[in-house]
């Protein structure tokens, strides 16, 4: 079986325009609500990904360098 692996290149056509239209996705809500949206969306593309293998890498490189309190 062909296993996908985590692109880590530049793979947004026009990420300027991605950015803002996520930080607009944001504006107007509570920080709680923000929170959700942020766990919602994660949900969606993980589920869009489907494999375990990569959203396994994504999920270690992205907790890298941050210290549980």
């Amino acid at each position: 079986m062909n296993r996908m692996k985590l692109n880590l290149e530049l793979n947004i056509p026009d990420h300027d325009a991605f950015y803002e239209r996520l930080i607009d996705t944001h504006n107007g809500l509570s920080d709680e609500q923000s929170q959700m949206l942020n766990a919602k969306l994660i949900l969606l593309l993980a589920n869009h990904i489907g494999d375990n293998d990569v959203l396994k890498e994504a999920l270690t490189m992205a907790r890298h360098g941050l210290v549980a309190n």
